[in-house]
């Protein structure tokens, strides 16, 4: 049988913008929960001193909320 994942899955590219959070550092894209295989290559993106990053793949962005 097999075993089943828990952790809430995120469609990757389904957003233009993602709010995270600091638990989330390091940020890279896609994220954790996001499926790899309809996706791009993990990218790491430095969002700590402006609070925003863009995704040079896909061109999400992300803005950090606390």
């Amino acid at each position: 049988m097999a075993q089943v994942d828990t952790q809430e899955q995120i469609t990757p590219n389904a957003e233009n913008r993602y709010e995270v959070s600091r638990k989330d550092l390091p940020l890279h894209c896609p994220m954790d929960g996001m499926s790899l295989w309809n996706s791009h290559p993990r990218v790491f993106l430095p969002i700590e001193d402006s609070g925003k990053a863009t995704c040079p793949y896909c061109s999400a962005e992300y803005v950090l909320k606390d």
